[in-house]
């Protein structure tokens, strides 16, 4: 069996899929809570952004891979409009109970799938737009994981993924503080869950940066790949299209 990381540790990749499954099974209830305080309310900032650069247009259908919570697919779902669609997933069955339970809270019903990213269960040529937002870094095998946003856009169709990157060096001192120091503390204070937050932290430093992303995109067949640097390269948006 392959190894593969698990934050800086270095584990079997079917280890990897379980650890990262508790992570967000710890942290799925105070989730929204968590990102409004580590992000300063920035993130929801990055996921407007996104969906400007999207293109997404009325009665178009949307894939929100890892969607989590729903905040990506709520914006998605304004865009659409009551003609199109939004499907909202997540391998984790916490945080997609998390997701459903805000979009009903609101009054929008849309069908909410538990799947792997790896093996998305849709047909080919089916969705306008994929997205997955700060989920592409839990994924094991991430060039699979693209290559299926891939196989189920229509032609002309875009995947987006908005994900931590690699920060500006000027910037690189006080980032490493913050998500090293006090991004635990602050998860041991509000979530009781040092841990998991820890894992976070690692997990961005391990995540491709931006050219090398990039590649990737370009390796699962997806053309004109460009990316947005935002808020001096924390964050990243990734724009690729079936052609």
């Amino acid at each position: 069996m392959a190894d593969t990381h698990f934050g800086f540790e270095t584990v079997p990749e079917q280890e990897k899929a379980k650890r990262v499954a508790g992570v967000f099974t710890s942290v799925a209830a105070k989730y929204d809570l968590m990102n409004d305080v580590l992000s300063i309310g920035l993130h929801r900032v990055w996921k407007r952004f996104a969906i400007a650069v999207s293109g997404v247009n009325r009665g178009q259908r949307v894939l929100d891979v890892a969607g989590g919570s729903a905040d990506l697919s709520q914006l998605f779902l304004d865009k659409v409009g009551p003609q199109g669609q939004v499907v909202l997933t997540d391998i984790n069955n916490a945080m997609l109970r998390v997701g459903r339970d805000r979009l009903l809270n609101h009054g929008r019903v849309t069908p909410t799938v538990q799947c792997d990213a790896e093996k998305l269960p849709f047909p080919d040529n089916y969705f306008d737009c994929v997205s997955i937002a700060f989920g592409l870094r839990n994924v094991t095998h991430k060039e699979t994981a693209l290559a299926e946003m891939r196989r189920v856009l229509k032609p002309g169709g875009r995947v987006l993924v908005l994900e931590f990157s690699k920060v500006a060096p000027a910037l690189a001192p006080v980032y490493d503080f913050y998500s090293f120091k006090l991004l635990p503390k602050l998860g041991q204070f509000i979530a009781n869950d040092a841990d998991s937050y820890r894992y976070l932290a690692e997990s961005i430093r391990m995540h491709p940066d931006q050219e090398t992303l990039k590649g990737m995109m370009e390796g699962a067949g997806l053309g004109k790949v460009e990316y947005f640097n935002m808020t001096g390269g924390i964050v990243a948006i990734h724009r690729g299209y079936k052609l």
